[in-house]
């Protein structure tokens, strides 16, 4: 497939791959230049989204509404090779 930049140095994905991966506005990618004229695009997987955990921590009740979890309590004591 063959895309064009814009005035504005933006490259278009086509629809067809957008629709195939998944690819929504606000998706980010890293660009690697291989060498003169040779790119690498990659899709950044930033793994789970943060927009929940925001929207949860600015509808809290009251200031510290949310308790720290005790150390004998986390994964630290659970797994502590990781």
């Amino acid at each position: 497939m063959t895309t064009c930049v814009s005035s504005k140095g933006q490259i278009v994905l086509p629809a067809e791959m957008r629709r195939e991966d998944g690819i929504r506005p606000g998706h980010v990618f890293e660009i690697d230049r291989l060498s003169s004229g040779d790119y690498h695009l990659r899709l950044k997987r930033s793994g789970r989204s943060r927009k929940g955990l925001a929207r949860l921590l600015l509808s809290c009740p009251e200031k510290n509404w949310f308790c720290p979890v005790a150390f004998n309590e986390s994964t630290d004591s659970i797994c502590p090779s990781l």
